[in-house]
């Protein structure tokens, strides 16, 4: 009894020193880019590297951590976004979702660059982030479906056979099996188009042109639900 609460009290202090890792590295984000040094983040835990080593064996390593919790912070959003809207609300919930996007972009600036910036130089994503970054495809994709099963989404837009072969292939796994190509091609192309509009504000690109970002940002969301066949 006393050794499994020993293990539980070491585990609980892991846990605790590991968060406080992540966090300083966030601070570091912030204002170094994801240049981390675990050196850095050391001397500003109040240890020697060495000891961080013990936690998160490379800068790669630490990388990966706050990249998956930042899919994770971002799904979680969405997911909620997505959940507070009316199954049948196709439009509305296209428009929450994107919404919540933004709003979880501009208050983690830096975390967005992470995910949706320049790639870090040297750095290759493991697997293990491919789930939590699918997180907001897969909520847009049950959007789609259910688009489908209503009867609401059925373009016939001719792909170009080579782009159909592509997505006939990814209609084949469970996530996106509700769906057509022509209904993924679209879907692909409003998801592009809802970063491209997001990364333009947030790096800067949309600087002198639009002063009503929230406006700017809602007409773009609103365009492409027309484009999606999702009516208000």
């Amino acid at each position: 009894m006393v050794e499994r609460k020993t293990v539980g009290v070491r585990a609980r202090a892991r846990a605790e020193i590991t968060e406080q890792i992540k966090r300083i590295a966030r601070e570091h984000l912030a204002v170094e880019g994801p240049n981390l040094s675990l050196r850095a983040v050391a001397r500003d835990l109040g240890v020697v590297s060495s000891a961080v080593y013990r936690y998160f064996s490379s800068r790669d390593e630490l990388l990966t951590a706050l990249i998956i919790d930042a899919y994770d912070a971002l799904g979680d959003a969405v997911d909620a976004a997505d959940a507070a809207v009316s199954r049948h609300n196709l439009h509305g919930r296209w428009m929450a979702t994107g919404r919540a996007i933004r709003t979880w972009a501009r208050a983690n600036p830096h975390q967005y660059a992470l995910l949706y910036g320049s790639p870090v130089p040297g750095y290759a994503a493991p697997q293990d982030t491919i789930g939590p970054a699918s997180r907001p495809v897969f909520v847009l994709a049950a959007i789609l479906g259910d688009g489908v099963a209503q009867g609401v989404l059925a373009p016939k837009d001719r792909l170009p056979r080579l782009v159909r072969s592509d997505l006939t292939r990814l209609t084949k796994s469970a996530e996106f099996s509700a769906l057509t190509p022509a209904v993924l091609a679209r879907g692909m192309t409003a998801w592009a188009q809802l970063f491209g509009t997001l990364s333009f504000e947030l790096f800067g690109r949309l600087n002198n042109a639009v002063t009503e970002f929230d406006a700017y940002f809602d007409h773009q969301l609103k365009v492409m639900a027309a484009y999606l066949g999702l009516s208000s």
